[in-house]
């Protein structure tokens, strides 16, 4: 049962639009393409894949084609984010947001979009304090197709992996940081031994922690 729900919702995911844009209530296109696989989730709550990509959901699920659920948006040409570039304060919310690493720049250094990266997913545009990105549509006016779909699940899958390798290198400063912390600890003789012990104790809990979340999860 479970091998047919996976392989489902592999069928399902392979003809979302890839944009991660959670307009479908859901935090990415795979947790979409399982709901629907479990029958928690409609077939018509994707704006971007728009009454093609219904269509093709419908054809996957055996269900009948609906039209768009206007609650989750509308269809739309491909859009891409533009930033007036002469108010961005460089708070780095709109790079934190963008699921394909589409936004370029640092703290406090102006951002820019790299326009042939962005899918139009919106994501970055509500954390903006500064109201400076605007979604406008490409030109010539096309709709968002499988090329585009291919290489946007190709950035999304590539900035997990950037992220992952980000986590690590933290979790293993952290521990190394830990650990001298307890070496520190173990050789002062200016701490009652009470006190050493616990602070001990609360140095190797750390550790430990920190240990447990390099850990690969086990799978059921």
């Amino acid at each position: 049962m479970m091998q047919f729900f996976a392989a489902l919702a592999d069928r399902i995911d392979a003809v979302l639009p890839q944009t991660q844009c959670t307009k479908c209530g859901f935090s990415g296109c795979r947790p979409y393409a399982e709901a629907i696989a479990a029958g928690t989730a409609g077939i018509n709550q994707c704006p971007p894949g728009g009454a093609i990509g219904i269509d093709r959901l419908a054809a996957v699920t055996g269900r009948p084609p609906l039209p768009l659920n206007p609650s989750h948006g509308v269809e739309r040409p491909l859009h891409v984010a533009i930033i007036d570039e002469s108010l961005c304060i460089g708070c780095t919310l709109c790079i934190q947001a963008c699921p394909v690493d589409a936004i370029v720049g640092a703290a406090r250094v102006m951002h820019t979009v790299v326009a042939e990266w962005c899918n139009g997913c919106d994501l970055c545009v509500a954390p903006c304090p500064m109201d400076c990105i605007a979604m406008v549509p490409v030109l010539p006016v096309r709709a968002w197709n499988d090329d585009d779909a291919r290489w946007s699940r190709a950035r999304y899958e590539a900035r997990g992996k950037r992220l992952a390798v980000e986590r690590a290198e933290r979790e293993q400063s952290l521990l190394l940081k830990a650990q001298s912390k307890l070496v520190e600890l173990s050789g002062r003789d200016d701490l009652a031994p009470e006190e050493s012990a616990r602070k001990r104790a609360v140095v190797q809990a750390a550790i430990e922690r920190a240990r447990a979340r390099r850990q690969p999860t086990a799978k059921p």
